[in-house]
């Protein structure tokens, strides 16, 4: 396999057009991560410049796929804003103290577990970053905590300034509770303890400035919600369901939900769609189909779109690879992209501020 120095010096055939250098030497190159035959590097550049850098991006990603060992290379633009005068900053999502570096926060949350809320979570991460976006991810579920296994990270954050610092991988910056605690430890915790773990989580790293912060919310309707809703001015949520009719009833409460303390539903997401046989492509619907999208125009919310059920969306997810990093042109990473265009798409409509809780 090839090393990360070895990528590095692959990486000067290409230039920087606007100094000339090589992109190593004129400090394009931000990160560069490797596993298993997949290279990801994230490229640094200003947001003016984003498209005059688009032929980088595509050069340095052909270079990389090209090395001897590599199957698989990924390339995303850190889209860097340049400074503005104070009067034209823009607006951040969080109040202060808390994520007041992030444009918009978005949660993504399911009425009952198991229906895929994590990995559309990560994987939307992954869209957003690599469409250029400086992307955010944090692991709101306290009691299952699964963003470290699925990102294939570990380890203690470091501490620095007296702020976590988050682990970074993918094109993103994540913080879990994962990796705070002993993987097999289990959470036995109250209600205060989990909001003061979400806030320390939110204050006490040091997550800079971003674009998007996708928050993975534990399943149901309970304190991590009620916690993200009143401290931070989420620009969304995205619900997060399979098909069958029990499942849509939780899903239909985790609307409602987030209606009732004044947060956009940005839309529903249809996971485990159809299953088609690896062997004679067969499409069967296992546990029914379409649900999802009859029960988002019940409910006068927009329908995102539908995931497949495929074999490789779980093994990735298990070896700590994304599917949209591992086989970004396969049909997994085509659908969570379409998924992440519709929800940005969605953050353009006008939103309430300022949320309260009033449950009846």
């Amino acid at each position: 396999m090839p090393t990360e120095q070895g990528l590095r010096d692959a990486l000067r055939a290409v230039r920087d057009p606007r100094s000339g250098q090589d992109i190593v030497a004129a400090g394009l190159v931000d990160s560069l991560q490797t596993k298993d035959g997949l290279v990801q590097l994230t490229l640094r550049g200003e947001r003016g410049q984003a498209a005059a850098l688009e032929q980088v991006r595509r050069e340095a990603q052909a270079v990389l796929a090209r090395q001897p060992g590599i199957t698989n290379a990924t390339v995303v633009m850190t889209a860097h804003r340049e400074p503005a005068p104070a009067a034209a900053a823009p607006k951040a999502a969080g109040r202060p103290g808390l994520l007041s570096e992030v444009g918009h926060v978005i949660a993504v949350a399911s009425g009952k577990g198991g229906v895929g809320k994590s990995t559309t979570a990560v994987n939307l991460a992954v869209a957003f970053a690599r469409a250029g976006r400086r992307v955010g991810l944090l692991d709101a579920d306290v009691y299952g905590p699964s963003l470290p296994r699925m990102l294939g990270v570990s380890g203690k954050p470091a501490l620095v300034d007296g702020k976590m610092q988050p682990i970074e991988a993918w094109g993103l910056k994540a913080m879990s509770i994962g990796l705070l605690v002993d993987a097999d430890g289990a959470m036995i915790w109250r209600g205060p303890m989990v909001m003061s773990a979400l806030e320390q989580m939110m204050s006490q790293v040091n997550w800079g400035p971003l674009d998007l912060m996708v928050v993975d919310m534990p399943p149901g309707t309970g304190d991590a919600q009620l916690t993200m809703a009143q401290r931070v001015s989420l620009a969304g949520a995205v619900i997060v369901s399979t098909p069958q009719d029990i499942a849509l009833i939780d899903a239909r409460r985790g609307v409602r939900m987030f209606e009732k303390v004044m947060v956009p539903v940005l839309g529903v997401v249809e996971n485990m769609s159809s299953f088609a046989c690896p062997h004679c492509g067969e499409v069967t619907h296992l546990f029914g189909h379409g649900g999802a999208r009859l029960e988002a125009e019940k409910l006068g919310v927009p329908f995102l779109g539908e995931v497949p059920l495929l074999l490789d969306i779980r093994e990735t997810g298990d070896a700590g690879t994304p599917i949209m990093a591992a086989a970004p042109d396969g049909p997994a990473a085509r659908a969570y992209a379409a998924i992440a265009e519709r929800v940005l798409a969605g953050l353009g409509r006008p939103k309430q501020s300022g949320p309260s809780i009033v449950m009846e």
